[in-house]
């Protein structure tokens, strides 16, 4: 039986899908903030961190901390930047920011007034399956860069985060909003205490980015060249769309407007039918939608919503001075005193490799309105249920 044969496809332009105009900043602001700034970028060479790090070397840093663990895209994004960005300076540290004595060397050596906090693990179907790797990835990680960049007195720290994380439905986003709510409690503690030296918190929550590693664009992409089909979840599932350039000029752009403790969302417009994306997608490409190429529906994945919120229902959104970004005003806040003691203990259960039904429960202790979602997690959504090793 024969291969399917790659077919040659029109070159798409990701902005044609966004049903929108792309959203455009002033850099002045930026760049006179980062003048001469040491900056820390973790999870440096993945779709957000790379990006970021592209932008900021358009601008007159002093240094460029790129920590990564992922050795081979770390390595290619410095021969990229050593190639199109020779001036800029770099140093690169292949590091795990789930390791607090790796990531304090980086501190104690260079001490960044600068933290993008890219570095997180972000496929939904997969964590679900981890629940204690995307604790120790997503909530460990960000306790252990955000802590240091206290004890090192870096001028800004910005968290990098996701609708997902918004009435979670899934271990994914659950563990990022506890790095969330640990983001907040620092910020609130750092207010309390009015140092002159604080770091500012800053929270970025924006939904998917077209283009980025492992998204349905360059997964659609695939499909097409092999002759389809493209697979979709679901016909009604739909989603918020920026490109990866919109997404870090925000996360950028924040990074200048928070004073701390803001958690900032971004209008993205419309939310984005996938089905009719993929339908858009076969006809950019010079074809014609069921007939050169056929989509097939294959059912929500473990943890998946129809669709995702970019606030709670308690936070309503403020204005700020660009039409595109604004700040959640949240209406109350965490009890800490009670939140904190059980998030240690969430570390500790996930670094003991506890049972992921107890982990999950754990979560759903911090974050009660995580409902799982097509998941063999939702019997904890019961009550009073008795878990166990079987």
């Amino acid at each position: 039986m024969g291969t399917k044969k790659t077919r040659k496809i029109n070159k798409l332009c990701i902005e044609d899908l966004l049903g929108r105009p792309p959203i455009h900043i002033n850099t002045d602001s930026i760049e006179h903030n980062l003048n001469n700034k040491i900056v820390l970028i973790t999870g440096a060479a993945g779709s957000i961190g790379s990006e970021i790090v592209r932008q900021l070397c358009g601008f007159n840093v002093k240094i460029l901390l790129l920590c990564d663990i992922a050795e081979t895209p770390l390595y290619q994004l410095s021969l990229e930047i050593s190639d199109t960005f020779p001036a800029v300076k770099t140093q690169l540290f292949l590091a795990d920011v789930r390791n607090y004595d790796r990531m304090k060397m980086i501190f104690d050596q260079y001490c960044p007034q600068f933290v993008f906090h890219a570095a997180a693990y972000k496929h939904v179907p997969l964590m679900e399956m981890q629940p204690s790797e995307a604790i120790l990835a997503n909530v460990l990680g960000t306790k252990n860069v955000a802590d240091l960049a206290i004890k090192y007195q870096s001028e800004c720290f910005v968290m990098i985060s996701t609708d997902k994380a918004v009435n979670p439905s899934s271990v994914m986003g659950a563990s990022k909003r506890i790095a969330e709510i640990y983001i907040q409690y620092l910020a609130n503690s750092q207010m309390t205490q009015r140092e002159k030296s604080s770091t500012r918190f800053i929270t970025t929550r924006f939904g998917n980015v077209l283009g980025s590693n492992g998204s349905v664009i360059p997964r659609f992409t695939k499909q097409i060249e092999a002759g389809g089909p493209i697979t979709v979840t679901h016909p009604d599932i739909i989603r918020y769309f920026m490109t990866i350039s919109e997404a870090c000029n925000l996360v950028l752009e924040a990074s200048i407007l928070g004073k701390g403790g803001e958690i900032f969302v971004f209008d993205m417009g419309e939310s984005i039918n996938i089905k009719e994306m993929a339908e858009s997608m076969i006809r950019l490409s010079g074809l014609e939608p069921y007939k050169d190429i056929n989509i097939i529906f294959t059912g929500l994945r473990p943890g998946e919503k129809m669709y995702e919120e970019l606030l709670y229902n308690k936070e309503m959104k403020l204005p700020t001075s660009h039409e595109k970004i604004m700040i959640i005003d949240k209406s109350d806040e965490y009890n800490y005193s009670d939140v904190i003691p059980k998030l240690l203990h969430l570390i500790e259960s996930a670094a003991g490799n506890d049972n992921p039904l107890e982990i999950v429960k754990l979560m759903k202790e911090i974050v009660p309105e995580f409902i799982s979602k097509n998941s063999i997690y939702a019997e904890i959504n019961k009550k009073n249920i008795s878990l166990h090793y079987s």
